[in-house]
């Protein structure tokens, strides 16, 4: 069996920095935390990328609010995307949606295939979504990933269920990465109900921009290290 990852989402340097020393095995870097994550500046992504060893997903999001894009919004992904591919991040984060609330499976094929090779993780904007066995068969189809989720829920926790169904329904074709209020103190409750192998958290415990090590290191900890069987 693999052992479980984490995935840090950071909103500057220091916290990127921070997350690979205690433990992350992947950060996604974001601008604008009270919008829920947007696009990052290039400079700080170039930054990030030559600071960092482990994983580095970038947020492609142009605005905050809903999550349905103009055209000129799309053009704009695109663009995003094809800079950062020049400085060769691991993957991409985003997730466009119809005004029906369903996934708009033609702009984001596109986007998922001009990342490639590059992996794409389809983000929260899945918590919205009207369906979600259909959005999870469009979101596989599109050739994502991962799914970040809290599970439709404000938090992992309220979400719990809904998470395990998911990581039952997806059944390995894609990865179910519950994020959203994950914490030290909840993180051994996710793993033991839901059996998911990829864990999501900002490891922000205070009002700060800043992810904070401890927590990362306690959050590591509680997600253990499975041992190969002999």
């Amino acid at each position: 069996m693999k052992n479980k990852q984490l995935e840090i989402a950071c909103f500057n340097l220091e916290s990127a920095v921070i997350a690979q020393q205690n433990g992350a095995n992947r950060v996604e870097l974001c601008a604008d935390i009270r919008s829920g994550g947007t696009t990052p500046d290039f400079e700080i992504v170039k930054a990030v990328r030559v600071a960092l060893t482990i994983d580095l997903y970038v947020m492609i999001r142009p605005r905050g609010g809903d999550f349905v894009c103009t055209d000129a919004e799309f053009q704009q992904m695109k663009k995003a995307i094809e800079s950062f591919k020049k400085i060769k991040v691991d993957g991409f984060v985003f997730g466009i949606l119809k005004e029906d609330g369903s996934v708009n499976t033609e702009q984001n094929s596109a986007l998922v295939a001009l990342a490639q090779p590059y992996s794409c993780t389809f983000h929260r904007a899945f918590d919205v979504v009207k369906n979600r066995e259909e959005s999870l068969e469009a979101i596989i189809a599109c050739g994502f990933t991962t799914i970040l989720t809290s599970g439709q829920q404000k938090d992992v926790v309220e979400g719990i269920a809904v998470l395990s169904e998911l990581v039952q329904k997806a059944n390995s074709r894609i990865v179910v990465m519950p994020g959203g209020g994950l914490r030290s103190t909840n993180i051994a409750l996710l793993k033991e109900k839901t059996g998911a192998h990829f864990y999501h958290s900002s490891a922000i415990i205070d009002q700060s921009e800043t992810a904070n090590g401890t927590e990362i290191s306690a959050l590591k900890n509680e997600l253990g290290v499975v041992q190969n069987a002999i």
